[in-house]
């Protein structure tokens, strides 16, 4: 087949030397092509490739495959007759399903399988040439950032962006409060006597540095290991529970924290 003899020219040629960003340039440019396939329209620019794929994945013909290339061009064609194949293969008889579905959905499940089918790809390659742990990590990472087809495909991936952009925006004010007050009561509480995993992941590190210079809102004194803090979810103070009369058992059952302060009671006794 002439696709075969394709992708083999293509092989031999553009990885030498073989890099992690020729890897990664030949996963944009097959998922440029399954885009183009799967899609009317991505931004501004129209494809009227998704109807003239429709009819090309025929029910009535034998398995088919779709194949997108480093030339950001697709393919439905026959899977490879080589065994084992040059390259993976995608997922067989896409068409078969086609009148069967929405064609929506039909395109949704083409676009999970294609997404599969990129990343074996690439890390197949990547273990073809011998990259390390850090190169297919860094590999990974590349790949990571662009949204996948599927996301495309469903709309989900503006969906995404817009999540990502509003916690962005408010991540300086859940840093301290991003949790019940009951439930990050609970884990000051317990800190003391931290997990194994706690330990091995470097939790307890991070809380003593989160609470290391943190001084309490009633008595002005430091904060300790063994003792038990809460934070306002107000003005973000944190205060010795027993400063103000909180216990971890109380503090489970309160949903939004206001120290005496913000409460309007000044009644907060000294340690």
């Amino acid at each position: 087949m002439q696709r075969e003899g394709e992708e083999l020219v293509w092989l031999m040629d553009a990885y030498n030397p073989r890099t992690v960003e020729e890897v990664f340039r030949d996963f944009k440019g097959r998922r440029a092509g399954m885009i183009k396939a799967l899609t009317t329209v991505l931004g501004l620019v129209f494809f009227a490739d998704v109807g003239e794929f429709f009819q090309q994945c025929d029910p009535e013909k034998e398995n088919l495959c779709l194949y997108g290339f480093p030339s950001e061009q697709w393919e439905v064609n026959l899977p490879a007759e080589e065994v084992p194949p040059e390259l993976p293969e995608p997922a067989l008889g896409i068409n078969f399903a086609r009148d069967g579905m929405q064609e929506r959905d039909w395109l949704s499940l083409v676009a999970v399988h294609s997404d599969a089918w990129l990343l074996s790809v690439a890390f197949y390659l990547g273990a073809r040439f011998g990259f390390y742990k850090t190169d297919r990590e860094r590999l990974f990472n590349m790949i990571n950032d662009l949204p996948t087809i599927f996301e495309v495909v469903t709309g989900s991936a503006k969906k995404h962006t817009n999540e990502k952009l509003l916690v962005s925006n408010h991540s300086s004010k859940k840093s301290k409060s991003n949790s019940k007050p009951g439930s990050e009561a609970q884990t000051k509480y317990s800190k003391a006597v931290p997990s194994q995993d706690e330990v091995d992941d470097g939790i307890e590190e991070e809380d003593e540095d989160e609470h290391g210079e943190a001084l309490c809102g009633a008595c002005g004194e430091n904060y300790a290991d063994d003792e038990f803090w809460i934070c306002c979810d107000i003005c973000e103070k944190w205060f010795h529970g027993k400063c103000v009369k909180i216990t971890p058992a109380r503090a489970e059952h309160i949903k939004q924290y206001k120290c005496p302060s913000c409460s309007g009671n000044k009644s907060a006794r000294p340690s």
